[in-house]
């Protein structure tokens, strides 16, 4: 993954420090996925739960108005709370403010029908080939490589299901993907997994 990710400025303030300053770049009206705002991120902080508050941060979704610095902040704090998963996933959703959102439904195929006998890790490792509807000038699909990251679940089984998000090695290549639109993954020259577009968010600088 570190091919495909931007590394983060290193930073030198303490937690605290690191999560009020990113709890300034959070808009008044932005709502987490539970409802929280920034103040409830100052309010933990002034009772010293810094993982809570650092888990209201993180789940602030999309990539509307979250900035390098934001995720440049929350990455330095994980790391100076020995927090290495949590600071490989805001690496991974800073890189996704500067090259967009993707976000699929993948499904692999059975083992027993030429499919992979090895689960899809969830930690963003795996960095597998997509056909993405586009051909080559002698008719062959064009192939592009993107990384894996799974949500809400530590990987998918051989065979299994879930929804995943993709980063790509070329991100513009990938930007006329739709939600509905089906893309294919190949390890081999076969069919590894079918992955159904859900959520597609161009970068700022690429709106419109």
């Amino acid at each position: 993954m570190a091919d495909a990710l931007v590394k983060p400025q290193n930073l030198s303030m303490d937690v605290p420090d690191l999560l009020r300053c990113a709890a300034d770049l959070v808009p008044v009206s932005a709502r987490s996925e539970a409802g929280l705002s920034a103040d409830d991120v100052r309010e933990y902080l002034r009772h010293g739960e810094w993982e809570v508050a650092m888990v209201i941060l993180e789940d602030f979704g999309g990539i509307r108005w979250q900035t390098i610095q934001y995720w440049d902040l929350l990455v330095a704090a994980a790391q100076q709370m020995w927090l290495g998963s949590d600071a490989a996933w805001f690496q991974w959703r800073r890189s996704e403010t500067l090259h967009g959102l993707i976000r699929a439904d993948l499904h692999l195929v059975a083992p027993d029908a030429g499919g992979r006998h090895l689960p899809v890790p969830g930690d963003g490792q795996l960095r597998p080939m997509w056909s993405i509807g586009r051909t080559t000038t002698e008719g062959h699909a064009d192939l592009h490589i993107a990384f894996i990251w799974v949500e809400s679940a530590p990987e998918i089984p051989p065979g299994g299901h879930g929804p995943v998000r993709l980063l790509p090695l070329t991100p513009l290549g990938w930007r006329h993907l739709e939600p509905g639109d089906v893309i294919t993954m190949h390890e081999q020259r076969s069919v590894a997994a079918t992955a159904t577009i859900t959520q597609v968010q161009r970068p700022r600088d690429a709106a419109g």
